[in-house]
């Protein structure tokens, strides 16, 4: 359960602490900057997403070996499966509606800050930062509840 987590919650760190920051500082365009990103960050949601499943197997079954039932209704199983549907609305949904934006617009450096379709890029752009940070917000406390229940 915990290497999953660990490996979901870290991944998002780096993401946000080390890979978005570093592209953006060191290519020579946002363009190709973004582009890195939207790569990274589609592989980081698959990450996510399976290891989300996987901490909802485990947890699960370890719940059904310590306490005799399944209990998929504790806490840290809800919030994993919150994590993981948010995870996917950011694949599926904001994603795909800001690779269209961007497909429209072809190099983002080129369109002016008041065009529509930048601007309505920039607001999925915040929808997709805004669900990243509840995902981690949740894994955090999903770390704590779950260091809880095997220390227990």
């Amino acid at each position: 359960m915990l290497l999953s987590l660990v490996v979901w919650i870290g991944g998002i760190i780096f993401f946000a602490a080390v890979v978005a920051p570093s592209v953006f500082l060191i290519l020579p365009s946002h363009d190709l900057a973004g582009r890195v990103v939207n790569r990274s960050l589609g592989l980081l949601h698959w990450m996510g997403i399976f290891s989300g499943l996987i901490y909802l197997v485990c947890s699960l079954v370890y719940a059904r070996l310590a306490n005799g039932f399944l209990q998929p209704l504790a806490v840290r199983n809800v919030l994993i499966v919150i994590m993981i549907g948010l995870t996917m609305v950011s694949l599926f949904v904001i994603t795909t509606k800001m690779n269209a934006l961007k497909a429209d617009m072809g190099v983002i450096d080129n369109v002016p800050f008041t065009d529509a379709r930048r601007v309505e890029f920039n607001d999925w752009h915040r929808w997709s930062t805004r669900l990243e940070v509840g995902v981690l917000a949740m894994g955090l406390a999903v770390l704590w509840l779950t260091g809880k229940a095997v220390s227990s």
